[in-house]
């Protein structure tokens, strides 16, 4: 029998030995678009089928026909466009759904809408869960400053590249970009999700930066989540607002065992408890503080 045709009778059993994977949604917040889980992707992609929607591109045409029609940029429009992509493009629920900053407001008001098309969440540095947000994108848009906003994301400096604020600076050139952001700010700034955190039923992990810059007030953030029914919360010592950027290796292995259920304990170097107990980071950690955590997880 030829090869070719061998393998066509061969397919029913290969197709049953085939398990498509869990998939894991990536939504991006307000001052970062989907090349921010530039260094995520290909972890997570070992053990899940990951996809990063392009809901919030602030130079697209599909936000400025929305612009130019008078409608408001606002977390409620960006979860219909999660909603969209999840039905047409994606379409296997229930989803694990990661969510950055603004991105984490999105997927928590779609698990409240469609708990049955949600296994579990994973919320990075979520914004609205307690107090005011320091908003320097929007400093830095008016003031055309993207040196100060990009150091204002990161605790360690040197993630704030030459090249990067270079990147930034030519987005600031372009009106049609600059426009969507400032329409998306005023539609999504002091929104709140607390208001829904007692009726999300997902197992959910929180990670937090310890030196979070945007968040007001972190302490007071992990008090307010501690509101949703089936929640874990680590805080990464010496770590600003994009922990996924700063700290992609302890990160990554965060979310990839919390989705597979292999998550059995929090190191003691990220337990919340340490920074409600100061109320802040004030003070520099011991060397090695975040090499037991790593270890932890090799």
């Amino acid at each position: 029998m030829a090869a070719n045709v061998r393998k066509w009778f061969d397919l029913p059993r290969l197709l049953h030995q085939y398990q498509r994977r869990m998939p894991v949604i990536l939504v991006n917040g307000l001052a970062e678009q989907s090349e921010s889980w530039f260094a995520n992707r290909a972890h997570l992609a070992r053990h899940f089928d990951v996809a990063v929607p392009e809901i919030l591109v602030y130079n697209g045409e599909v936000l400025h026909q929305r612009i130019d029609a008078g409608g408001e940029v606002t977390v409620e429009y960006l979860t219909d466009r999660l909603a969209r992509f999840l039905d047409e493009f994606v379409q296997r629920p229930p989803y694990h759904l990661v969510g950055s900053s603004l991105g984490g407001q999105v997927v928590l008001t779609y698990a409240s809408r469609h708990p049955e098309k949600v296994a579990k969440l994973v919320l990075i540095c979520p914004s609205g869960l307690h107090g005011c947000e320091r908003l320097p994108i929007i400093e830095g848009v008016r003031r055309s400053d993207p040196a100060g906003l990009v150091r204002s994301v990161f605790h360690h400096g040197h993630f704030a590249s030459e090249g990067l604020v270079q990147a930034i600076r030519r987005k600031f050139e372009d009106r049609r970009w600059k426009l969507g952001v400032l329409r998306t700010l005023r539609g999504t700034v002091g929104h709140s999700v607390a208001p829904l955190l007692e009726a999300v039923p997902h197992p959910t992990l929180i990670i937090w930066g310890a030196t979070d810059r945007v968040l007001s007030d972190v302490p007071g953030s992990i008090r307010a989540a501690a509101r949703l029914r089936r929640v874990r919360q680590v805080v990464i010592p010496r770590c600003g607002h994009a922990p996924q950027i700063e700290k992609p290796r302890l990160v990554n292995q965060l979310i990839s065992r919390y989705l597979r259920d292999a998550l059995e304990s929090i190191p003691p170097a990220l337990d919340p408890q340490r920074i409600l107990a100061r109320g802040s980071e004030s003070r520099p950690q011991r060397p090695g503080f975040l090499a037991t955590a790593r270890r932890s997880f090799d």
